[in-house]
């Protein structure tokens, strides 16, 4: 097994941080890098559809030199007729990577440990690691560092509070996760985030009253509040979090200067208002470029040349 990139805590800070430099680098000469995955293939596995994700691979990849297959639900279907373990030695005869965009993140667990090439998490039910890594590349470009900013999540423990505690962690951020009872994150996350955070001076705050946990904050962020997969609890959740949408009353509560970032796509009306995530504050946009430059830089360090992979890698 190559190495994979299932977790942002697999990675040290240092890893990260080289892997937001050379995302940087992408972003601002994209010619310089368009032959580092030349000749090579990305399997891209869709159980769950998505415009950001499959554009931003595909796009990625023929930027690098190479080029992306997208295998969707009636392509592939994992478990049904042949193995995890199959597909994934069947995959690493054709092409140089995989990347699995999946709900059981167990599935893409699987892929990797019996793939001979690099499994890329594209998001599972439990982490969301490249969207994470899209956003800390955006807020270190909005506010030229990372470490010490407080970061302040407003909704539902899901896979995305669990990668911006985990990417949080890593550089030293103060995460604050504002959630309805019953729906905190995942105790196994917290505690390995928490564990982390005391390495880098980092720390980790659950409430479940969302004022506190924006006083103050640097950067504000939320989701959705029912997650695809989650659409029959959609009703019972619109009731739990109403309390917790981003507004402009509740931005007021953070630093003058602070940013709104949402991974997409947005229902304005429920966890934002269309004047918070249409304002001035809001970078919305440029996180979903980054997207783009943050990926490029994964599949060139996992799959591409010897310069993008640069040393120990």
């Amino acid at each position: 097994m190559t190495r994979p990139f299932l977790s942002l805590l697999d990675y040290t800070s240092e890893e990260l941080e080289g892997l937001l430099d050379l995302a940087r680098q992408m972003k601002l000469c994209p010619e310089a890098f368009r032959t580092a995955c030349s000749g090579q293939t990305l399997a891209m596995i869709f159980q769950k559809p998505s415009l950001r994700t499959r554009v931003s691979f595909e796009v990625g990849i023929g930027e690098l030199g190479g080029h992306g297959i997208y295998l969707g639900p009636t392509d592939i279907q994992l478990h049904r007729g042949e193995t995890i373990a199959d597909t994934a030695r069947v995959l690493s005869r054709y092409a140089d990577g995989i990347m699995a965009r999946v709900f059981a993140h167990a599935d893409v667990v699987a892929l990797a440990e019996n793939a001979s090439v690099p499994v890329i998490n594209g998001l599972s039910d439990l982490l969301h690691p490249c969207q994470v890594l899209a956003d800390l590349l955006t807020i270190r470009e909005k506010k030229g560092r990372l470490e010490g900013l407080t970061l302040a999540f407003v909704g539902d423990g899901n896979n995305m509070a669990h990668s911006l505690l985990n990417g949080g962690a890593r550089f030293g951020m103060h995460v604050r996760v504002s959630h309805p009872a019953g729906y905190a994150p995942d105790v196994d996350v917290v505690a390995a985030a928490r564990q982390a955070a005391a390495a880098t001076g980092g720390s980790i705050h659950l409430t479940t009253d969302p004022r506190e946990g924006v006083e103050g904050a640097d950067v504000v962020y939320t989701d959705v509040w029912a997650s695809m997969g989650q659409e029959k609890e959609a009703a019972e959740r619109l009731a739990r979090f109403r309390g917790f949408q981003v507004d402009a009353a509740l931005m007021r509560l953070a630093r003058p200067d602070a940013v709104f970032l949402h991974c997409l796509p947005a229902h304005r009306g429920e966890e934002v208002t269309g004047e918070v995530i249409d304002g001035p504050a809001s970078v919305v946009f440029d996180e979903a470029e980054n997207r783009l430059h943050a990926q490029k830089a994964i599949m060139a360090r996992l799959m591409g040349s010897a310069r993008a992979r640069g040393p120990a890698w």
